[in-house]
């Protein structure tokens, strides 16, 4: 062997031994899988929101399914060139190509308005049939643009209204009744959010999970609320919990090119309410339903690394946090946006 051969070797040995297990460019996050049920299926996440930080979700669920599940994740972002995560830009999409690998797509959009090679790749992957999760806003996670109707066509509702106070009402996950069966809901108890209510009215064709009871305050142990309001769609009063609306569902939605989507939407998924466990782990049993593997009796959700979500709200965001500051074995740079102040 010439000299130029080993000098050669010498150099990428330890590059090839080194090479981390996430991987991050300077726009997206790859996790690749340790061993698990999920081994040779791939899931695209996609984050995109101005206010309830799925920039810090996101990663943290990919974490969980690729190291705990076996899935290989790729995690997209609303990015700079420089990798400098931005938010508030309706318009940035990193390594759109990447969603054509995808074999499951997970969103937490709201009121994107991407380029029309996103939109196109996007576009295509729902029409294939791909199985889709929507979390949160996702119910608009488009706005101008000829996707601006995913949420009702696709996930099944679109954004109506703040059926609960929004940062002063809590929700309480309570189980449908008939549903308890349902491989989704497997280890899944005690879910509760910050995030208020969305009114939502998914169509006949689909299956109820979870129904969110308004709470009076922001804790757990808050009460019921008890008031009316009008619904958004024939002004007529109910009161807020009678009957309460739905924020967990799934579906099988017929794309105009023949092939079905198996769809779970679910109107909670605030980067600080994933710190519930029951949450986290009805959006990876969503996972296994979407990609039509056992669902866990109770799949494995704890946290790869240090999770400390921001509270939601604009402008919340980590300033200047990078793609690469959210790697495997990282924990998110700075101070988490705090939680307000509670109202006497």
């Amino acid at each position: 062997m010439n000299l130029s051969k080993i000098l050669l070797l010498v150099g990428i040995a330890p590059l090839a031994f080194s090479q981390p297990m996430a991987i991050a460019s300077e726009g997206s996050l790859v996790f690749e899988p340790k061993s698990g049920a999920g081994q040779g299926k791939h899931i695209v996440l996609i984050a995109g929101d101005e206010e309830y930080r799925s920039e810090e979700a996101l990663p943290m669920l990919a974490k969980i399914l690729s190291q705990s599940h076996g899935f290989k994740c790729t995690v997209l972002f609303s990015a700079a060139e420089d990798g400098t995560i931005t938010p508030n830009d309706g318009t940035s999409l990193t390594n759109p190509e990447a969603i054509d690998k995808a074999d499951l797509i997970i969103t937490s959009l709201r009121f994107r308005n991407w380029p029309e090679e996103s939109l196109s790749r996007f576009e295509k992957a729902m029409e294939s049939g791909k199985p889709i999760i929507g979390l949160r806003t996702s119910t608009h996670a488009f706005n101008k643009n000829r996707l601006s109707n995913f949420g009702k066509k696709v996930l099944g509702e679109n954004w109506v209204s703040h059926w609960g106070k929004h940062k002063s009402e809590a929700t309480r996950g309570i189980i449908e009744p008939g549903a308890e069966g349902s491989p989704l809901l497997h280890g899944v108890s005690d879910v509760f959010g910050t995030t208020d209510v969305y009114e939502a009215y998914p169509p006949a064709d689909a299956t109820i999970l979870l129904r969110g009871q308004v709470l009076a305050g922001m804790t757990p142990d808050s009460k019921p609320a008890e008031y009316e309001k009008p619904r958004t769609t024939d002004k007529q009063p109910q009161g807020v919990n009678s009957p309460m609306m739905p924020v967990a569902w799934t579906r099988l939605n017929s794309t105009e090119s023949g092939h079905t989507n198996r769809v779970f939407c679910t109107t909670m998924g605030a980067a600080n309410e994933l710190e519930n466990e029951s949450l986290r782990r009805l959006v990876v049993n969503g996972v296994y339903w979407g990609l039509q593997l056992d669902v866990p009796s109770k799949a494995d959700v704890t946290f790869v690394d240090e999770y400390k979500p921001g509270f939601y709200g604009f402008n919340g965001y980590r300033k200047g946090m990078k793609v690469s500051d959210l790697g495997l074995g990282k924990s998110m740079p700075g101070e988490p946006n705090p939680a307000p102040t509670p109202k006497p």
